[in-house]
């Protein structure tokens, strides 16, 4: 049986939600006409939240559910739903209903009418302290000069096109930033607007320190921007401790040096971090060159359940 359309819910520890989740979702899918599929993908859930996809997948065949073998992250899953999809696009959805479902049918149409890929985007983040919307803003606005792309009000939330998934699950790299590559791969694309709700029930798994380290670890892996950074900021220290170096010998031959060491020690201090600082940066882009070269699958499923 072809399938249109495949919804790809990434889950975990989403037990309180899921099912208000999967009901929503399944109503709007229904509402396009277009013979669908729900991926749930189980991140290594604690909960109960397996065992309610499972009882999905039984009760109604166009639910399917991967449980993967450990949690693997939410860019594993993404990745793991797109190789499962069959439909001839794919909706990605958060299972938190942070993601309206009710924007699923204007999506479809904007598909049918020829958009490859077709974003949510975010007009309201919803509620944000100061410093996560700094934070925020800061790390999109340098990742969409880096990509291309204007990520400011990007989220997970997006239809892609057969054509653009297959481009997605083309490219090579283990260490993957979804929103990024859907920004660098191209392709006729369209957007539509949603407020971010407030989450109904449970909580994040997103800490302020996995957020910094999430971001941290797309910076590196999506762009060399930081080694270049690292080249220009060398570049300037030298060319400042040139001038220094003039100014102090101007002053020795003038009869002015001041005795002492403060602005040796200074300088080696100085010197010494940003030497630090660049083999630090080159030796993080030497650990993700190891992490890809290894060789190992981006997620292991443990068990797929459905009625094929």
């Amino acid at each position: 049986m072809t399938v249109g359309l495949s919804l790809v819910v990434p889950v975990y520890n989403e037990e309180a939600l899921i099912r208000e989740t999967l009901g929503r979702v399944r109503a709007q899918l229904e509402a396009t006409g277009l013979t669908f599929e729900i991926v749930c993908v189980d991140d290594g859930s604690t909960d109960d939240t397996a065992d309610i996809i499972d009882e999905a997948s039984r009760a109604d065949e166009r639910v399917v559910a991967l449980h993967f073998a450990r949690n693997f992250g939410k860019e594993a899953a993404l990745c793991a739903g797109l190789d499962a999809a069959r439909g001839d696009a794919v909706i990605l959805i958060d299972a938190d209903l942070q993601h309206p479902p009710e924007l699923i049918g204007r999506m479809v149409e904007l598909w049918r009418e020829g958009h490859d890929i077709v974003e949510a985007e975010k007009a309201d983040r919803g509620r944000e302290s100061l410093a996560y919307r700094l934070f925020a803003k800061l790390f999109y606005a340098l990742m969409g000069r880096v990509g291309g792309a204007n990520l400011r009000r990007a989220s997970d939330f997006k239809l892609l096109d057969r054509q653009a998934v297959e481009a997605l699950k083309a490219l090579p790299e283990k260490a993957r930033f979804f929103r990024g590559l859907v920004g660098w791969i191209g392709f006729r694309r369209a957007a539509v607007r949603f407020d971010v709700p407030e989450r109904k029930a449970g909580r994040s798994g997103w800490s302020s320190a996995k957020l910094v380290r999430y971001a941290a670890s797309n910076i590196i892996s999506f762009t060399t921007l930081p080694l270049y950074l690292t080249a220009w900021v060398g570049l300037v220290t030298t060319l400042l401790g040139v001038l220094l170096g003039a100014q102090t010998l101007y002053n020795f031959v003038a009869g002015n040096a001041v005795n002492g060491f403060t602005t040796v020690i200074l300088l080696v201090i100085f010197f010494s971090g940003i030497i630090l600082s660049a083999i630090g940066a080159v030796a993080v882009y030497l650990a993700k060159v190891l992490e890809e070269v290894k060789g190992r699958p981006l997620y292991i499923v443990r068990k797929r359940r459905d009625r094929r």
